[in-house]
């Protein structure tokens, strides 16, 4: 069942209700106490809320806590303070469930991702070769080219402090497998895959890569938008930015961006990769 549209009344109940949730994030916040303040019954307002803002109360609450758990971190905090400043309660649970939207552990945050290994893999795609590298986290880098030799030229300047590996075993398997999934969601042969990601930025890009997660199959932005859906109306340029130095090709998708007047705009793998990519979204949402 789609929900309809909300209306502005409640739209604007409900970005007062995000606003409570990120004020509160070291609170425990239950679905009922959440629902009377917007005079609805749990189950109605969880839904509303998702449709809204692409996640749930309770997922939109932990990013709120990793936001200010690693600015806690940015501004020179010791890592047990930084725990105990975001609400976490202990330390347990900062490498545990909201570890995902860190991406690394935290000492490897402050120190700017040196010392990574990262594994490797590169494949042809239905849009050309494309190479794919991860962390123990998750994929940090996905990116189209015109062949495996200049994609591992990139990758090397993109993490020159990286150890890099590609060999035949477990990791490599695993990596041969995303990438197979990710090529038939391409071609929609299946449905986007769920693969975990290490998004390594700053925090104004996180932020902007993280609206982009939200965004729906076949939904389209432009940076004006983008810029205002993280709150930043009047930093355009610099979401546009951030998504110009995105190194996770469509499962970040910076493609559902456009310019103001619904032209493709930029693309840093081509811009007819960008056309096939929502010409192939468009089509599956239609058959939704």
């Amino acid at each position: 069942m789609t929900m309809s549209k909300p209306s502005d009344q409640t739209l604007s109940k409900f970005v007062e209700l995000a606003r409570f949730i990120a004020a509160q994030a070291d609170t425990v916040l239950t679905l009922e106490t959440l629902a009377r303040r917007v005079h609805l019954s749990p189950s109605r307002m969880q839904r509303v809320f998702k449709s809204i803002f692409g996640v749930s109360p309770k997922k939109f609450q932990q990013a709120a806590r990793s936001e200010r758990f690693k600015a806690s971190l940015r501004a020179g905090s010791d890592i047990t303070a930084a725990i105990y400043e975001a609400g976490y309660g202990s330390s347990s649970r900062v490498y545990g469930q909201d570890m995902h939207s860190i991406g690394m552990t935290p000492r490897r945050y402050r120190a700017g991702g040196r010392g990574e290994v990262l594994t490797y893999a590169c494949r042809d795609t239905v849009l050309g070769p494309i190479m794919m590298a991860a962390t123990d986290r998750g994929v940090c880098f996905a990116q189209f080219g015109a062949n495996c030799e200049t994609l591992l030229t990139k990758l090397r300047s993109e993490y020159p402090h990286a150890e890099l590996q590609q060999y035949q075993g477990q990791a490599t398997l695993q990596l041969d497998q995303w990438i197979d999934a990710l090529n038939g969601y391409i071609q929609n042969k299946q449905p986007r895959p769920e693969i975990p990601l290490d998004l390594q930025g700053t925090a104004f890009q996180i932020k902007v890569w993280e609206f982009l997660l939200s965004m729906k199959d076949g939904d389209v932005a432009s940076y004006t938008e983008l810029a205002q859906g993280i709150d930043k109306p009047r930093a355009v340029r610099a979401a546009a930015s951030a998504c110009a130095a995105n190194r996770i090709a469509v499962l970040v998708p910076c493609h559902r961006i456009l310019r103001g007047d619904g032209g493709l705009g930029g693309y840093r793998w081509g811009v007819e990769r960008k056309r096939a990519l929502l010409d192939s979204e468009r089509a599956r949402k239609s058959r939704v």
